[in-house]
């Protein structure tokens, strides 16, 4: 129940207030949290400078107790309309703002933990071999990537350049990428550090997690290919990784909250997440030119969240506030659960048909990709984690 006119399917409803920054003409970005169509301005309307600061980096550094307070207070303020002529007037309409890059990021870590995924890769380019590697169900496999290519929903997606060698070739060559592609993938935001050198165990995945958010890892497949053996990915992931505005708490999402798939291999210690119960049924859904193209479910990942912060810092590697890690592309069982277009055209071999009459079976300059995800909320409501999206442009 809210005082607040707010449509039957919203999907930015009282049981989900996620946060973000934004700012409107002649004032400097500030947090904000999404109610319906509109935005609180939670600077203004609570006095306090940690909502000042253009990131929700310092709020975030406060903790567990700070999140809840806030949240327990935002529940009361749209729930009980004493507090109405307090709060109506620092509800600024979401189409009048400009949204920003809600956390300063710290470090940036991709993870591959679909397994529907890896198997998907491993079958193109590992034809008769095992299509998962021998150490696959035993880690959560991931990379280091690149903080300062982390950027804001809607940044342009400059087509990138790097050496590339197709197996006819003799020798690489260097030019734009030809084959460009989305990941979709789920992030994760660290609030609270850790210290060098002291793992995070899986069951203190709350005490440092604040929230989710939607990621498209763009890649140039042919750069990757090229470039990856022996180190990993470098170039072809490292120009562009796109984020949502807004952060939703986890606090948000104890309704999705589901049990983990069945593990044929037995985990090692620090991995065992029987009694930590993180994985989200969220549904993702891709869009390439306003046309579905892929409904990736989050919930068969094979890794959780949880194992992924406790393999990241196993090693003692410490946490810093702003810390984003993402899942890796989902995708699931089914064709239409692919959450990339390597895999959604087998490699290019079967050219994916698009309602406009044209195929695609990578990127082209002009095309649009708009990621979006929900997770279902109390009372059978649906709760909205946003949207990523991003328009291809030509080198430059």
């Amino acid at each position: 129940m809210t005082w607040l006119d707010l449509s039957a399917d919203t999907g930015f409803g009282v049981s989900n207030l996620p946060y973000g920054v934004f700012s409107t003409p002649g004032a400097a970005p500030r947090t904000g949290v999404a109610i319906g169509d509109a935005v609180l301005d939670l600077a203004a309307v609570t006095g306090d400078p940690v909502h000042a600061t253009g990131t929700l980096n310092a709020f975030l550094a406060q903790g567990p107790p700070a999140w809840a307070a806030v949240r327990a207070r935002l529940t009361e303020w749209f729930t009980d309309a004493w507090h109405r002529a307090t709060v109506e007037p620092h509800l600024v309409p979401r189409d009048a703002v400009t949204l920003h890059l809600p956390i300063d990021v710290a470090d940036y870590v991709d993870f591959y933990s679909s397994q529907h995924h890896a198997e998907n890769l491993g079958r193109m380019f590992r034809p008769g071999s095992p299509p998962l590697t021998p150490n696959w169900k035993h880690l959560p496999i991931g990379y280091h990537g690149r903080a300062g290519t982390v950027q804001l929903s809607g940044t342009p997606v400059v087509r990138p350049s790097g050496q590339r060698k197709a197996p006819a070739d003799e020798v690489p060559t260097f030019g734009p990428s030809r084959r460009l592609d989305i990941e979709a993938e789920v992030g994760f935001v660290v609030g609270v550090p850790s210290r060098l050198g002291e793992p995070v165990p899986v069951g203190a995945f709350t005490e440092h997690v604040f929230g989710v958010c939607l990621v498209n890892d763009w890649s140039a497949r042919d750069l990757q290919a090229w470039e990856y053996v022996p180190l990993g990915p470098f170039l072809g992931k490292s120009f562009l990784t796109s984020v949502s505005p807004w952060v939703v708490p986890l606090a948000a999402l104890e309704a999705a909250r589901t049990d983990p798939p069945l593990r044929d291999e037995e985990l090692l210690p620090y991995l065992d997440d029987r009694k930590e119960r993180w994985s989200l049924n969220l549904q993702l859904e891709v869009r390439l030119n306003g046309a579905i193209v892929s409904n990736p479910p989050f919930a068969p990942l094979y890794w959780t969240p949880a194992q992924q912060l406790a393999h990241l810092t196993v090693n003692g590697a410490s946490l810093r506030t702003g810390d984003l890690f993402a899942s890796g592309t989902v995708s699931g069982p089914e064709r239409n659960q692919r959450g990339s277009l390597i895999e959604l055209s087998e490699n290019g071999a079967e050219p994916l048909a698009l309602p406009d009459g044209t195929t695609r079976t990578f990127l082209e300059d002009g095309d649009v990709v708009t990621i979006s995800a929900t997770a279902p909320g109390p009372d059978g409501t649906r709760l909205s984690l946003g949207e990523v999206t991003g328009r291809i442009e030509p080198v430059r």
